[in-house]
């Protein structure tokens, strides 16, 4: 779901950058947090993911970029996936405190849980750091993440774009992420803030609804009823994700019917199904530069300075605003795929597979 931004944590302390994302505001961390200081690192980093099934991301990029650029750092530490389980995660979060760790890395899979987790580190003298979505609530150092309002503005901005000037009375449903997901509220402030207008001007919402979990299978369930309750009708469909709008597209292909669908994640599956026709857009985040974020964060922390952050973000929920550093998201369509394949998210081999390799090359992919 998502400009280049790897020379980002390396910019002068003195630099100050306007965040631009909702419920943000500027004035970021002075600290020389770059990982290039001749401090000493000192501790070990505990990292805990959230699942394999709301994305692939989090085996398939997120661990391997987070063990080289430790390794690169000489730091040792532990990376574990939680596959969705908050008792597991709060197991290996007391697992890695007993361990040792000076620092925690957590993406949670609730707040409530997730806020439990930094309590039990912070009372043993452990910073913590939320990796891509904040824990409302929580008492976490820092935040590591993407502008994720950004990413719903792309979103609902894309879906805009795909139906065009001509559509002035769209019918659109909205398949939501997990309501427990605080990225996934910041998903909708974001598309909602650009399809309001639409829906003021002649557009329809005739459907909203979100999918626990982000379980793929529950969101094919849910688009299906909405589709029938608008006696199978439908012109355009936001969808949070690229796994959700498959979902979507799988029901659609049910009822005859092709429309524009958006995404989120940049994966295989949502590249594909834009070569085919299937899915109007979605929205690239570098996955390596938000895992290259942190761990220069981590790194910073262990060595006993501050980290660099571009402004902070707001949890209402702990009426505090933590300390943040937010990546920029990028829209894909047909027309800069490249850019994906360019970055070494996805190869032209996983992607231009089977009777995707002819969509490949009339896209001009190399």
């Amino acid at each position: 779901m998502r400009t280049r931004v790897i020379g980002l944590l390396a910019a002068s302390a003195a630099a100050s950058m306007v965040l631009a994302a909702c419920g943000s505001s500027g004035g970021g961390d002075a600290g020389s947090g770059d990982g290039s200081s001749s401090g000493a690192v000192k501790g070990k980093v505990g990292v805990i993911l959230p699942d394999t099934q709301s994305s692939a991301r989090y085996e398939q990029f997120d661990k391997p970029y987070l063990t080289d650029a430790f390794k690169k750092a000489g730091v040792e530490a532990d990376i574990q996936n939680a596959q969705g389980d908050k008792t597991k995660m709060a197991t290996i979060a007391d697992s890695m405190i007993a361990a040792g760790v000076s620092v925690l890395i957590i993406d949670n899979l609730d707040s409530p849980s997730g806020a439990t987790i930094q309590q039990k580190a912070k009372a043993q003298g452990v910073k913590t750091i939320d990796y891509d979505r904040l824990t409302l609530g929580g008492s976490a150092d820092y935040y590591v993440s993407f502008d994720n309002t950004k990413v719903g503005q792309l979103q609902g901005q894309g879906l805009v774009d795909c139906l065009g000037a001509s559509a002035t009375a769209a019918q659109v449903i909205e398949l939501n992420g997990s309501p427990t997901d605080n990225n996934a509220t910041l998903f909708k402030q974001g598309y909602d803030s650009v399809l309001d207008k639409k829906y003021s001007a002649g557009w329809k919402k005739v459907g909203d609804r979100s999918v626990p979990e982000w379980d793929n299978a529950q969101g094919g369930v849910i688009f299906e009823q909405l589709l029938t309750a608008n006696s199978g009708k439908v012109d355009g469909v936001l969808a949070a994700n690229d796994g959700l709008a498959n979902a979507a597209i799988t029901i659609l292909k049910k009822n005859t019917l092709k429309v524009p669908v958006t995404g989120q994640d940049a994966t295989v599956q949502g590249l594909q199904n834009i070569l085919a026709g299937d899915q109007c857009m979605t929205v690239y985040k570098s996955v390596r530069d938000e895992a290259n974020a942190v761990a220069d964060l981590a790194i910073s922390l262990l060595k006993g300075e501050k980290g660099t952050t571009n402004g902070t973000t707001r949890d209402g929920t702990g009426n505090r605003d933590v300390p943040s550093q937010l990546l920029t998201p990028k829209t894909i369509t047909k027309s800069n795929i490249q850019l994906v394949i360019d970055e070494g998210f996805v190869s032209k081999t996983d992607l231009c597979t089977g009777s995707y390799a002819a969509l490949c090359t009339t896209a001009g992919i190399k």
